[in-house]
């Protein structure tokens, strides 16, 4: 591929970011899938810069552990991507994901474009009304924020413990 076909083709490459506990998982279930073209673990939605995984871990920051997605929209649409959202946590459950407690580990969406928020809005208002959860729904619908890109041991977790 020449190099002005490339750009045009990452040109139309989106980012979408999810939160929904332990990053290692979550970016696992994202890479998989057909159209996605690149996923990085990091730090969203805090206060401090420059978070490490130890400072991040002690709750207080207000970062969550969360997945940067770049994916063609072409090939995957941003409402399937909220459906594996859905479908690979538990949204009900306030700063905890199984095991993971703290506030690292809740639910959100991180919007952006005006269109992501709209999605993601009605996305859970349908999930709501559709009675799979007894309990209300906790996640956040937010703007993103910076990322801050984890340590590399972190990224491809699974990857690298199976390789």
């Amino acid at each position: 591929m020449d190099k002005k076909a490339e750009t045009n083709q990452n040109h139309s490459l989106q980012l979408a970011t999810f939160a929904a506990g332990c990053f290692w998982g979550v970016e696992e279930t994202f890479a998989k899938l057909k159209g996605v073209r690149k996923t990085m673990v990091g730090y969203t939605g805090g206060t401090v810069k420059d978070p490490t995984y130890k400072v991040v871990c002690n709750g207080k920051t207000g970062h969550a552990e969360s997945v940067q997605i770049t994916y063609n929209p072409k090939e995957i649409t941003y409402e399937e991507l909220l459906s594996v959202f859905w479908n690979n946590h538990d949204p009900t459950t306030p700063n905890q994901q199984g095991p993971d407690i703290g506030e690292q580990y809740r639910s959100i969406i991180f919007y952006h474009t005006l269109e992501q928020k709209l999605a993601a809005e009605k996305s859970l208002e349908l999930l709501e009304k559709s009675g799979k959860f007894t309990r209300s729904i906790v996640t956040q619908i937010l703007p993103a924020q910076k990322f801050y890109q984890a340590e590399e041991y972190h990224q491809k977790y699974f990857l690298k413990q199976r390789g």
